[in-house]
């Protein structure tokens, strides 16, 4: 009965100042909408963030213990990587699409490019199996872990048991990856009536309004849907986007339509990272576009954006950069857990 009640109190939701709060490490704006994740499968907890901090940052799910979730989602990037147009993995390999920003995922209800994962719990099997990113399997994952001075000690605290399984791995994952909100940007005080637009941000927010909020509704900033945004496909990877998942004519050239807050920290832009500035962006917005069937129709003719509005447009857009979230201790490497990992022999 005492367990019972626990898990009740770390799912009550409740409102405090401006937030709903769902425990101590998840809370979100009000005006923020009700989450995808069904926290009643894996309730969050303190110490299973813990434990999938450590597991983010950790190269032994690798195969080769070089590559880390955060080799390609780093933290200074809003959890998306900036060196590289696409993810590199293991033994210099490369990949076909740029690694996503990673934050505000209880909200998403598919993952990827393509949307071909339907569940964040299920989400790090792909980059932990695939040949050319960590090239492991999750049971060898299991026999690694189980053989460290630390890891058996971390699912103690978060499970009450040493037990390391497969699904408690993903959870973990899930549990870190779910603390990862954005929220507290310029244009979120603003909301709260914490500071107020300049006249130009506010310009290139009527901008945004008129001619973006279709796609990038607001306050997430995307509407998690697909979309052909008009881009030509790559002459190297020849990547179709969502076709390539559910095989529609309808689907071809459709990618998931990224959030623009924190674009200040994860250039470059598009799944292929061809642009890497914001006015690249709007250039491709406001010039003729690859006209397939399957172009978003909102795009079949060019944005009308003069010069200044450009400028505008990107003033309001430098307003959900949120450097609390970029710079938050709480997200880093846990120096104090991974540097004292040793795996026996």
């Amino acid at each position: 009965m005492k367990t019972k009640l626990i898990v009740i109190g770390i799912l009550s939701l409740c409102s405090v100042g401006f937030y709903t709060i769902k425990s101590d490490f998840f809370k979100y704006p009000k005006y923020f909408p009700v989450p995808e994740y069904d926290f009643t499968k894996n309730p969050i907890s303190k110490n299973k963030i813990i434990l999938g901090n450590a597991l983010f940052y950790d190269p032994i799910l690798s195969k080769d213990n070089t590559i880390s979730c955060a080799s390609c989602h780093s933290p200074y990037n809003a959890f998306a990587h900036t060196d590289h147009k696409v993810s590199h993995g293991i033994q210099d390999q490369i990949g076909t699409r740029n690694a996503p920003a990673l934050f505000n995922l209880a909200w998403q209800k598919s993952f990827m490019w393509d949307g071909a994962i339907k569940h964040l719990d299920m989400q790090a099997l792909a980059p932990i199996s695939d040949a050319t990113e960590m090239g492991e399997n999750i049971q060898h994952v299991v026999h690694k872990l189980k053989q460290s001075n630390i890891y058996p000690k971390l699912f103690q605290a978060a499970y009450g048991d040493r037990n390391i399984t497969g699904e408690r791995i993903l959870k973990a994952l899930s549990q870190f990856q779910l603390s990862l909100i954005s929220a507290n940007s310029k244009y979120d005080k603003v909301i709260q009536g914490k500071e107020k637009f300049t006249n130009q941000e506010n310009t290139g927010y009527s901008i945004f309004k008129n001619k973006c909020n279709s796609c990038h509704a607001e306050p997430m900033f995307t509407n998690y849907g697909f979309a052909n945004n008009g881009i030509a496909v790559d002459t190297i990877f020849n990547d179709y986007g969502r076709w390539m998942v559910t095989k529609q004519s309808k689907d071809s050239l459709a990618f998931k339509i990224p959030t623009l807050r924190n674009l200040r920290f994860s250039p470059p832009y598009m799944h292929d990272g061809r642009f890497k500035k914001l006015n690249q962006v709007l250039n491709h917005y406001t010039s003729e576009k690859n006209q397939s069937k399957t172009l978003a129709a909102e795009l079949k003719k060019p944005l009308q954006l003069t010069a200044n509005e450009k400028v505008d447009l990107i003033a309001f857009l430098r307003t959900l950069n949120d450097e609390d979230f970029i710079f938050d201790p709480k997200n880093k490497f846990p120096r104090n857990i991974l540097l004292t990992t040793k795996t026996k022999n």
